[in-house]
């Protein structure tokens, strides 16, 4: 599953923003930003503050990939229990 850094990263590109754009955004230098790119979580109110500068809902995002894990999780089990039968 990509992880939170992976999400913001892809979604810069495809707004084709350049990172020193968001980091004058965010009011950090732009290591900061290439530090947010290798996170797997993140404190919820820089990503409220990412998500706004962005106009992106990364929770939505995060809420659907945490379902399809879940799903998928759920059916490894399932067969797992009817393999093991």
């Amino acid at each position: 599953m990509e992880h939170i850094g992976q999400l913001i990263r892809q979604e810069l590109r495809r707004q084709e923003r350049s990172v020193a754009w968001f980091a004058r955004q965010l009011s950090c230098d732009r290591s900061n930003i290439y530090r947010i790119f290798q996170k797997e979580s993140i404190d919820t109110y820089l990503l409220v503050r990412i998500s706004i500068i962005l106009q992106y809902n990364f929770f939505s995002t995060l809420s659907l990939l945490y379902r399809k894990a879940n799903f998928i999780a759920k059916i490894s089990l399932m067969l797992d229990y009817l393999f093991d039968c």
